[in-house]
């Protein structure tokens, strides 16, 4: 039985789910296979790279859903969409940060439409509608952290959690609140083992006259991917980027850094806790091999036992 990879439920001897397509849109019918394979995907993506303003390590193609065709269709402007295919390097890369995202949804953190479609070799690339564009032409004052504390690409890892703090308190609207949204961010990153959550995974967004945290993007478990040695945290937190704990990472971050009362963080850590088995079993049915789904499960597992996480039903 086939499984939809926009929803994760059974579509028996469908691509996609009827949810899945009403998803993407409510008069969508069918959606066809991307006219190109992995390979294609990535050489497209070099070719365009310079016509368009969506930049990164990962190869990205910006695209429109066309209706009437019941397509995919990779343009130069004007995308409303954001293709990732298969990486040449990492393994699997669309298929965890589908998960990962979902996993985040779980627990309340705001994300864009996503998921997974197929191209004509069998491949799946992950899709995410842009949440800086609306309407045909409009777009959305979105602003990266790198951009607000000045700095670039290059720099993008030269800061620290504190500062990062700091940022929030000097251009959100009611900062108090998007806080507590870093800090359940900040959370979920370190049990997934997001190691890569620089300045520029990290966005403002005027919505509604308010200055606020983004929905979030750009999330995957980079840790089961590295060889080795690894850090646990991008941007220094209390001098350091690994060996992190509860202490540091509540205590330290969430009580002084960001002033979450007790009742607050109470709330987000139970939040968490009653979501952590079904994250095991989204784990479980997500479109990773068995050896990635097997690294992913070790990995939350080793991090949920570091944290003294309470959770039921282990599967690992």
């Amino acid at each position: 039985m086939n499984h939809c990879p926009i929803t994760y439920s059974p579509c028996y001897d469908k691509t996609y789910s009827e949810k899945g397509l009403k998803f993407l849109s409510p008069t969508l019918k069918t959606l066809a296979l991307l006219d190109f394979t992995a390979e294609e995907l990535r050489a497209e993506a070099m070719q365009r790279a310079t016509k368009m303003s969506i930049q990164g390590v990962q190869p990205k193609l910006s695209a429109v859903l066309n209706i009437k065709k019941g397509s995919f269709d990779i343009v130069d402007k004007r995308g409303r969409y954001i293709l990732k295919p298969q990486h040449h390097l990492f393994p699997e890369l669309p298929q965890n940060e589908d998960l990962t995202m979902r996993l985040a949804a779980s627990i309340g953190i705001e994300v864009p439409l996503h998921g997974l479609i197929y191209s004509k070799d069998g491949s799946l690339t992950y899709f995410i509608k842009r949440f800086d564009r609306k309407g045909q032409k409009d777009k959305v004052a979105v602003e990266d952290f790198a951009q607000l504390a000045g700095l670039g690409r290059d720099t993008k890892y030269n800061f620290s959690m504190e500062k990062l703090v700091k940022l929030i308190d000097e251009y959100c609207t009611f900062p108090a609140i998007e806080k507590a949204r870093l800090f359940k961010i900040v959370i979920f990153s370190y049990l997934i083992g997001n190691e890569d959550m620089h300045l520029k995974n990290y966005s403002v967004i005027l919505r509604n006259g308010k200055v606020e945290l983004s929905p979030a993007y750009d999330l995957l478990n980079s840790s089961i991917l590295l060889q080795g040695e690894f850090e646990e945290i991008a941007l220094t937190l209390k001098g350091k980027k690994s060996n992190l704990n509860y202490d540091v990472l509540v205590n330290y971050f969430g009580k002084e850094r960001c002033g979450l009362t007790d009742k607050i963080i109470e709330k987000m850590v139970d939040t968490i806790q009653k979501a952590l088995s079904s994250w095991f079993e989204l784990i479980d049915i997500s479109f990773l091999s068995d050896e990635m789904k097997d690294k992913y499960g070790i990995l939350l597992q080793k991090r949920i036992d570091n944290l003294g996480f309470n959770i039921s039903n282990n599967l690992f």
